[in-house]
């Protein structure tokens, strides 16, 4: 079966309350063995318009990525993020 990853593309307007939504997130993400390929490492937009931080998660399989995606314990960390951070983000395989 495929791995299920997420990606997003973020910026980050307050760097102090992106904290409380990345303190957060590690609940959902130990609970659905969530582990990071990459996470706001360096990179280059190559075509269209991007943001300034970029990160790959990835899941067991597709089904995973997305019951922890839906899940109360990433819900409570996407509120935290609302007011720190903008972000797009994909789950697929």
């Amino acid at each position: 079966m495929a791995k299920g990853y997420w990606v997003a593309s973020v910026d980050v307007s307050d760097p102090e309350g992106y904290k409380l939504y990345v303190a957060e997130k590690r609940n959902a993400f130990q609970k659905y063995g969530a582990r990071f390929v990459t996470r706001g490492g360096k990179s280059e937009i190559a075509e269209g318009k991007g943001r300034s931080r970029i990160v790959i998660i990835e899941f067991r399989d597709y089904a995973t990525a997305l019951e922890c995606y839906s899940s109360p314990e990433y819900a409570k960390a996407k509120e935290l993020r609302k007011n720190s951070a903008v972000a797009r983000s994909y789950c697929c395989y």
